[in-house]
């Protein structure tokens, strides 16, 4: 009730023009939350003129980690109505797109919408769908080399993740050839909700592995302070997907600088309101990526990170 109030005082605020009897309706954005927090958004919107409370009201709704909820939330903002839908989880993207073929829904920083079925291609998304990847498949390679890096004993790696995420296999694959070039073994632990963490972590203890690397799903994400506080009590040396985690206790992560993503995704939505076509906006894909290592957790793992390393790491939190 005191949300519908807000958005009605708003709309009614907005200024006449010349006194006419013409009132102008505040845009309503919604975001879905699946675990990354939508920072730099906010910011993105004010660097273009939007104002929230003045002329853009922006309603947020979180799944707490639960993709089946997604549903529901789009429903509840559909209802509002909102002019736009933003999220950062292909879980919500469908939900979404299942729901309205009218509404533009903006994706900021998905794993490859081809391969998920969102749009046909990133040039030509067509539909109301279009927005920013974040090649998180083709970074989990990667991620498994700087773990190494980090840790040259490493030997057996538990790799945790959503299997029922559509860049799981894909992800797994490519670690997978990552790690017999590089001499390692993989442990995939698969987790489809909070009910699965704690055997899982039972799974890692006994089967004694030495690291462990996350593959980002809404779900891991949502729990990542309860990971990542296992991982340093058992003393294993971990990697993630973005600096959430290492901000949470986590070892190290790589991935794409979500503040940007954010912000680029506030531009889309600009273009959207200033009347433009999902369809006609060609999907991103990130250019800025980040490194980010604790370092208080690297003392407390008795871990000495490599000077060549250590000279690549774009943020160390103390």
């Amino acid at each position: 009730m005191r949300l519908m109030l807000t958005i009605t005082l708003l709309i009614l605020s907005a200024s006449l023009a010349h006194g006419a009897q013409q009132v102008r309706k505040v845009p309503v954005v919604g975001i879905l939350i699946a675990g990354i927090q939508p920072h730099g958004f906010r910011e993105g919107l004010r660097e273009l003129g939007y104002i929230e409370g003045q002329n853009v009201a922006i309603i947020e709704r979180a799944s707490g980690g639960d993709n089946a909820r997604f549903p529901g939330l789009v429903s509840e903002l559909l209802s509002l109505p909102v002019d736009v839908i933003v999220t950062s989880a292909t879980p919500a993207v469908r939900a979404a797109k299942q729901a309205t073929s009218t509404v533009p829904i903006i994706m900021a920083g998905l794993t490859d919408p081809i391969v998920a079925g969102l749009v046909p291609s990133l040039a030509r998304p067509g539909g109301n769908i279009t927005g920013l990847t974040n090649i998180f498949i083709e970074l989990s390679g990667k991620r498994l080399e700087l773990l190494k890096e980090a840790v040259p004993r490493l030997s057996l790696v538990a790799v945790l993740g959503n299997p029922d995420h559509p860049g799981h296999r894909l992800a797994l694959e490519l670690s997978q050839r990552v790690a017999e070039r590089i001499g390692v073994r993989l442990l995939s632990v698969d987790v489809r909700q909070a009910g699965d963490l704690e055997a899982a972590f039972a799974l890692i203890v006994r089967e004694r592995v030495g690291g462990l690397h996350v593959l980002p799903d809404p779900l891991t994400a949502f729990h990542r302070r309860q990971i990542a506080e296992f991982a340093r009590a058992k003393r294993l040396p971990a990697m993630y997907a973005t600096r959430e985690w290492p901000e949470a206790g986590g070892l190290l992560a790589y991935g794409t600088h979500w503040p940007d993503v954010w912000r680029r995704a506030a531009a889309y939505v600009d273009k959207i309101l200033r009347g433009a076509k999902p369809a006609d906006l060609p999907v991103e894909q990130p250019t800025r990526f980040e490194l980010v290592l604790n370092l208080g957790t690297a003392k407390a793992l008795g871990l000495t990170i490599p000077p060549s390393l250590l000279a690549r790491v774009d943020h160390v939190i103390e």
